[in-house]
């Protein structure tokens, strides 16, 4: 008996050394680039080369990081998570995902891969008509905001991996419950690029999550293509009109940096920023009276925060009145479509649509037919 029993604990350990159960390749051995971004600095993907599992390392997934990386190991063919690997690992393609961001959202649904959404945080932000809709019968839950997340809730649903989105740091709260749940967690860094391709190249990363890199590249190739051959037909000899951005929050009016996201959406699209003296990675807090003289020196105005007609906006400041772009009817902001909460589809599906971003500004820089924008309207 003690002989059988030697056997068959032998042949189980053959057995799944053969499937590959107990093992694969070591950390160190994910060396092959599987893709290497274009436009994205906040990540890559890598591979080994006897295993069918990548990596995905996430790099300055917020402001002012400073070198900090995650890792995610992505598993396949029944591999086990090696030794000597200190970061999150799952088995790939995840099948119940919760996003915190509802950019991370867009993504999937760009990708097709709607469905493996499962979780959100914050439903009445989202516009996603299929994650709306769904929520309604109970398929998807909210799972609630920040520190105040339902961990009981989240626990019970028993995510295959959430995503995370920092603006200042890691939420060692939050990642401190998931890792005592159980609950494999990675943050996506798509927030923290200055490119818009950038941004919208992150769903390339959450296509590897669903097995599906090659739809992800061909979606993203599409995007880009899109956007570089509008950004072709801007006439660099022309004219760019100034434009002035965001309204006042409790007295403080913050200008982003030159270097921004939206910058350089509105350089690609024909126009020219008005303040040009930060060159730092995040917006900054300029005086009432110096944004006021900026606001006098342009010609259009973007962003306008709440404000859904010139009125609302110039009840903020009478000053306003007297500003050349609301003289002249050249004022927009990116809320046309929106919740009735006030979620802005400009900061969901158009993180992944930057080539419909780049066409709206491009019809604001110009002053065409306020109907053909999809983001952006102009206030009456």
């Amino acid at each position: 008996m003690r002989l059988f029993r030697t056997f068959l604990a032998a042949s189980a350990a053959l057995l799944v050394h053969a499937c590959g159960g107990t093992g694969g390749p070591s950390a160190a051995d994910f060396t092959r680039a599987v893709y290497s971004p274009a436009y994205a600095a906040g990540f890559d993907i890598r591979g080994s080369e006897t295993d069918s599992s990548t990596l995905l390392t996430v790099r300055n997934p917020w402001q002012a990081a400073g070198g900090i990386e995650q890792k995610l190991l992505l598993l396949r063919g029944g591999r086990k998570t090696p030794t000597d690997f200190a970061g999150q690992a799952v088995a790939a393609p995840v099948c119940r995902v919760v996003c915190m961001s509802t950019s991370h959202v867009a993504m999937f649904d760009a990708l097709g891969e709607i469905g493996r959404v499962k979780g959100v945080s914050g439903l009445d932000y989202i516009s996603n008509d299929s994650i709306r809709e769904r929520a309604r019968c109970g398929v998807v839950r909210d799972v609630g905001y920040d520190t105040n997340l339902d961990f009981e809730l989240l626990a019970s649903m028993r995510p295959d991996l959430v995503l995370l989105y920092g603006v200042t740091g890691e939420n060692t709260v939050i990642t401190g419950k998931f890792r005592e749940l159980g609950i494999p967690y990675i943050y996506i860094g798509d927030y923290t690029e200055e490119s818009p391709l950038g941004k919208a190249e992150w769903m390339v990363a959450v296509a590897e999550l669903c097995d599906r890199r090659d739809r992800g590249r061909a979606v993203f190739e599409g995007i880009a293509g899109r956007y570089n051959a509008l950004k072709a037909t801007v006439d660099t000899t022309a004219v760019r009109p100034r434009v002035m951005l965001n309204t006042p929050y409790r007295d403080t009016w913050f200008m982003p940096s030159s270097r921004s996201y939206m910058i350089r959406l509105l350089e690609d699209a024909g126009g020219e920023y008005v303040y040009t003296k930060n060159r730092s990675d995040t917006s900054v807090a300029v005086e009432l009276e110096e944004a006021y003289l900026l606001a006098n020196r342009a010609e259009v105005w973007i962003n306008t925060g709440a404000c859904n007609t010139l009125g609302e906006l110039t009840s903020q400041n009478p000053k306003f009145a007297g500003v050349p772009a609301v003289r002249t009817g050249r004022v927009w902001n990116n809320n046309r479509r929106q919740t009735a909460r006030g979620g802005s589809d400009f900061w969901e599906s158009g993180v992944v649509r930057p080539d419909r971003v780049l066409s709206d500004l491009m019809a604001v820089v110009r002053a065409t037919d306020a109907d053909t924008t999809w983001y952006y309207k102009r206030l009456e």
